[in-house]
């Protein structure tokens, strides 16, 4: 590729960057990668047309069907192996038939790695040293240490949950009933969804797409993790030998 494909701006200072957002003439499509208050701010002030994604509240429902084996390792490596990132889950639901095996044990085991939970009354009744949640936990990116969990009555107020508080980034199920699994996802309005496997999955590397360019929760015109193809334009050419419209 010529060199000049790719051009880096060196200067850092800031007010540059709402100066960049006002070449409308010479620049296509913006690309915020940061936080919500960057994301904000960029959609605010741009000409230019911006995929965007304002915050990862990822969610991993434990329905009453699950594996506690399987279900222990995905909810751990979806919070715990890199909180930091907006794949990085931020509120466990868990039906509330298997939250009395599940929870106690899986608590333990966040709070030896540092994690804070914020839960809600039946998550504080069933598991001692747990912080109340607030309303404002449930649609909170931590992207950090910090953990809301939620006890549910079943797959419908789990969605519910999702639909009010989640941003369309990612969420997954762990369960062994096919049939909730599939419904899970016809319901669901994710950029991915997740049966039995980690919210750090949703990934352009993960996902075949090769480097990671963004994670897009708008629909037109990608929706999920970008890569190159979702980043190219289609171009129509037409060859005629004096074809009219008739």
């Amino acid at each position: 590729m010529p060199r000049d494909d790719i051009q880096v701006v060196q200067v850092k200072d800031h007010a540059l960057v709402n100066e960049l957002l006002q070449l409308e003439d010479y620049l296509d499509l913006i690309i915020p990668r940061g936080g919500e208050e960057l994301i904000r701010a960029v959609v605010a002030n741009s000409k230019i047309p911006v995929i965007k994604h304002y915050k990862g509240v990822c969610h991993v429902y434990v329905d009453s069907d699950a594996s506690l084996e399987m279900a222990e390792r995905i909810c751990f490596n979806a919070k715990v192996q890199r909180p930091s990132v907006c794949n990085a889950m931020e509120t466990l639901l868990v039906h509330e038939t298997i939250a009395p095996k599940f929870l106690p044990g899986m608590i333990a085991k966040y709070q030896a790695a540092g994690v804070e939970i914020r839960g809600c009354d039946k998550t504080r009744a069933l598991v001692s040293g747990v912080t109340p949640a607030s309303e404002a936990d449930w649609s909170a990116e931590y992207l950090e240490l910090i953990l809301a969990v939620c006890i549910v009555k079943d797959m419908d107020a789990a969605i519910a949950h999702i639909e009010k508080y989640g941003s369309e980034h990612t969420e997954s199920i762990v369960t062994t009933n096919y049939q909730k699994s599939r419904e899970f996802i016809d319901r669901v309005n994710s950029s991915a969804v997740m049966v039995n496997a980690s919210t750090r999955f949703n990934d352009g590397g993960e996902l075949g797409l090769g480097a990671e360019i963004g994670i897009s929760t708008s629909k037109i015109h990608a929706f999920g993790p970008m890569g190159l193809e979702e980043l190219t334009t289609t171009k129509f050419i037409v060859f005629g030998d004096g074809q009219i419209r008739e």
